[in-house]
């Protein structure tokens, strides 16, 4: 038989700590082993992308675009992959075609050769500027078709999607099974299948969750695969890879031979279990919740995230639940893959749906969106009842959602103002502004242990009449350079603090966001000491999270002290779960007091603001 060498792409820096570590790997732990890894003779690294570019932002206080500068200058001989969600880019939304086209280019400039690109819905409308963007900058486009389990997702189904982008010029093809639901005979006939009508090389992605993915790579090796992604093993198995030297070893003297040398991935292993066991971090392990996958089909990346969702709202026994309400919604609004960012909506739905007992009562701004055919077309039918609710007398969007984007370059620009440094700058800003804000204005303007601004305080700051991020900047400079210890700006309604080391806003109004209502006891939560007619009701809280009076920075709020309001209008936005959640009032009303102030954090069930029912 004549031989046929697997090519192995490495996927430990991106993926893989993305689906065991949280995306928590911090770049100081991975430059002592760069070098190795670029010297093993891997077909790609993946090393950027996904979830990665937002959690340096959030968590581990690192440039994005620094850590890939540092990770090509050690990795000169083995290509850089990242993964990009097309239109959503590495965010949560669709964002301009210039921003795409722009954040491309950028990428390429830094170090990234090999761009995967998927939309979450095999929507191939919203990958096309992307792979449009990679062909200009002569880097290879790897277009990617996420693999589920639905009755609309068919054979047919993927080779079609895959066609379509083949048509738009990529250079390979990737099936991604990011919810391990790929056994290993349905791995065969699709590689089969797509090896027939394609001529471009073909990449496997499995996830190991239920334990099928090796056997996954075998059959489909067989059928004449060209890559497969691996991990090293200590950060393996579980939600992430099969284990490389597993797979290496699997095929050694035989016609698919890696050629990969054992002994020098065995150093690798063995640097990362020291990482591993120094930042405390759990092996890759298969439970029998990574089992049900195959009746839940939910992914086991998407299983940590909604852990992480139950313990943030004290819930975490409600887990059973959860997973089988996510199948219901998902059949609900159409079966959509459950991928970033359908997987988070999807998932949020029905955490809330459980968590209020009363389904589909709060339903997140992003979820509407996607009814709405903001994210692109559902793969399936929806629910009449979802329709109904969600749409209204509104019609579905039917062209390419981001044709109905009007942001510029220069509007983010702007927005970010001095703070800039680069263009990569606007561009983190343009993705995610509260995070590369909070994260400039340490690194840049020198301070350290900041109390940063939220989402609504910079959009107050940047109305019209109030001073901007730059202005600010230059006051942040003069007390850190100075004796000065405290300066405070008044305008309109903002009081601006800066100390040292310090920067908070305050607005002089009484903001306030809801969910359910009740009579309220005199002693009640945010009520305070003052008493109330007990005929008034209160609105709490249905999540922990944070409180927006307004549906964006600067816009006017929903409702103020005073205002009336019908049932089902949107009284605020909750932000939990990295989405907004817009709560929407359960009878009539007038708003009497608001008891949480605009961007401040709310516990479960905490007391937003108090109304009398209309009579």
């Amino acid at each position: 038989m004549k031989e046929k060498p697997i090519k192995i792409c490495d996927t430990t820096l991106r993926d893989a700590h993305q689906s065991l570590w949280a995306t928590r790997m911090l770049l100081e732990d991975m430059i002592p082993i760069i070098g190795k890894l670029d010297d093993i003779g891997f077909w790609a690294l993946e090393v950027w992308g996904g979830a990665t570019f937002d959690s340096c932002l959030r968590f581990l206080d690192e440039d994005p675009w620094e850590r890939l500068r540092v990770i090509k200058s050690r990795a000169r001989k083995t290509p850089l992959s990242m993964l990009l969600r097309g239109q959503n880019i590495v965010g949560y939304k669709h964002y301009p075609d210039d921003i795409v086209r722009r954040f491309v280019a950028a990428a390429a400039e830094n170090g990234i050769d090999v761009f995967r690109i998927f939309d979450a819905l095999n929507d191939t409308r919203n990958v096309k500027t992307a792979i449009d963007a990679v062909k200009e900058v002569g880097k290879h486009a790897q277009g990617a078709v996420v693999y589920t389990i639905s009755p609309v997702h068919t054979l047919e189904h993927y080779v079609e999607t895959a066609m379509e982008m083949v048509e738009m010029g990529i250079d390979s093809i990737c099936i991604k099974d990011m919810a391990a639901l790929l056994s290993p005979y349905r791995t065969h006939k699709l590689v089969e299948r797509l090896k027939k009508e394609v001529d471009i090389p073909i990449q496997l992605h499995c996830h190991y969750i239920g334990g099928m993915a090796p056997m996954n790579y075998l059959k489909a090796i067989e059928a004449g695969v060209d890559i497969i992604d691996t991990a090293t093993v200590p950060l393996a198995f579980g939600n992430s890879q099969p284990a490389t030297e597993m797979i290496v070893g699997a095929f050694k003297d035989s016609p698919y031979d890696s050629k990969l040398e054992l002994e020098k991935l065995y150093e690798i292993a063995e640097y990362f279990e020291e990482v591993r066991l120094r930042r405390g971090y759990s092996r890759g392990v298969t439970s029998i919740e990574h089992m049900k996958v195959f009746s839940h089909q939910v992914p086991g990346g998407m299983i940590s995230n909604l852990v992480s969702q139950l313990k943030e709202q004290k819930a975490e026994d409600r887990l059973k639940y959860v997973l089988e309400e996510i199948p219901k919604v998902r059949a609900e609004v159409g079966y959509p893959p459950l991928v970033t960012p359908l997987s988070q909506i999807v998932g949020t739905q029905a955490v809330l749906n459980v968590l209020t007992g009363k389904r589909w009562a709060v339903v997140p701004d992003e979820m509407k969106k996607y009814v709405r055919g903001y994210y692109g077309r559902a793969p399936g039918p929806m629910a009449p009842f979802v329709e109904e609710q969600l749409l209204g007398d509104e019609k579905r969007l039917e062209g390419r959602p981001a044709d109905m984007l009007t942001e510029t370059w220069d509007d983010y620009v702007k927005g970010l103002g001095g703070l800039a440094r680069n263009d990569e700058d606007v561009l983190s800003y343009a993705l995610f502004p509260v995070e590369t804000v909070n994260y400039l204005s340490a690194h840049v303007a020198g301070v350290e242990n900041a109390v940063f601004m939220t989402a609504a305080e910079i959009g107050a700051i940047k109305e019209d009449g109030y001073m901007d991020v730059a202005q600010i900047r230059e006051l942040i400079k003069t007390v850190e350079d100075s004796d000065v210890s405290e300066v405070q700006i008044e305008e309109g309604p903002l009081k601006i603090t800066i100390r040292k080391g310090a920067v908070s806003v305050q607005t002089n109004e009484a903001p306030g966001e809801s969910a359910s209502t009740e009579t309220v006891p005199q002693e009640a939560g945010s009520a305070k000491d003052e008493s109330y007619p007990d005929h008034w009701k209160a609105v709490k809280a249905p999540m922990v999270g944070t409180f927006y009076r307004s549906p964006a920075p600067g816009a006017e709020p929903f409702v103020e002290e005073g205002s009336d309001f019908i049932a089902g209008q949107t009284l605020c936005i909750l932000e939990a779960m990295k989405l907004m959640n817009e709560i929407t009032a359960e009878d009539k009303g007038v708003v009497k007091k608001i008891l949480i102030d605009d961007g401040n954090p709310v516990e479960f069930s905490e007391v937003l603001f108090l109304y009398e029912p209309a009579t």
